[in-house]
């Protein structure tokens, strides 16, 4: 993979992009919130690379402060999907038939609602908000992810050194521990990697929509929610914002992409 220039590329924005997450004033030393009113609606120039806001705000300076919270969301959405994903998994491919069974059903049941409108649907019963929107793009995400673990599990839980294993009398917890867990963590790796994208990309939807982060917070999913109403005179406001979540997404999806085919190779 190194000699890729697709996963060079993906590795370089996903650096810079961390690199705004961590520690923004790196990158933007200014206020993402502070306001000059004589200075609004200016395209991009010099002075402001990504033009200023109905009320004089730096563009550039918010999407670099605004990539903590995005990030934050995705990665949390995605533990809180993975982390789910792993209990439905195990007891899926691991438990007795019945339990298979049940949860199996449980999952394609939950897998045949669309995972935005499922996240609508719990945001509708426990109001929009950060937290709210977090938790229901990681529980919107969690089916997919466990049947992708359920089936991992049965793969590895067929292979000759597992059986092996058992012949030799090891015990169910060395086996699980030693045999089972770390040949689906590559996995779950991969699932984190292509997950991040896809949490981010939800969680921008539904502030878009006004259901998470609500301007004028720094975050890339109000942002476009604030500048839509300027789409057609001022494109940057929404057109930067956009972008980035672009190339976060896409980033993480094709270095997701390359390490899946390094796992499999």
């Amino acid at each position: 993979m190194r000699g890729r220039p697709t996963v060079i590329v993906c590795l370089a924005i996903l650096l810079v992009i961390a690199i705004a997450a961590i520690a923004p004033n790196l990158l933007a030393p200014g206020n993402p919130l502070a306001i000059h009113p004589s200075a609004s609606f200016l395209p991009p120039s010099l002075g402001h690379p990504f033009g200023t806001d109905e009320s004089g705000r730096d563009v550039y300076t918010r999407i670099i402060h605004g990539a903590g919270a995005s990030v934050l969301i995705g990665i949390t959405a995605t533990a809180i999907g993975l982390g789910l994903a792993i209990v439905f998994g195990l007891l899926a491919g691991l438990g007795p038939r019945w339990l298979d069974f049940g949860t199996t059903r449980f999952l394609e049941v939950l897998f045949a609602f669309p995972g935005l409108l499922f996240a609508l649907l719990f945001i509708v019963i426990y109001g929009p908000g950060v937290l709210t929107s977090t938790i229901a793009v990681g529980l919107a995400t969690a089916p997919g992810y466990s049947r992708i673990i359920r089936s991992r599990v049965l793969v590895v839980k067929r292979a000759p050194y597992l059986e092996a294993s058992l012949v030799l009398g090891r015990s169910r917890f060395f086996r699980v521990t030693r045999h089972l867990v770390p040949n689906v963590a590559g996995s779950l790796f991969v699932l984190a990697t292509l997950g991040i994208g896809q949490s981010i990309v939800w969680a921008s939807s539904l502030s878009y929509l006004g259901l998470g982060a609500v301007p004028p917070a720094a975050e890339w999913g109000a942002m476009l929610s604030a500048g839509r109403t300027y789409i057609s005179s001022f494109w940057w406001l929404t057109f930067f914002p956009g972008l980035f979540i672009v190339l976060t997404a896409a980033a993480t999806t094709l270095l997701g992409r390359g390490l899946q085919e390094r796992v499999r190779s």
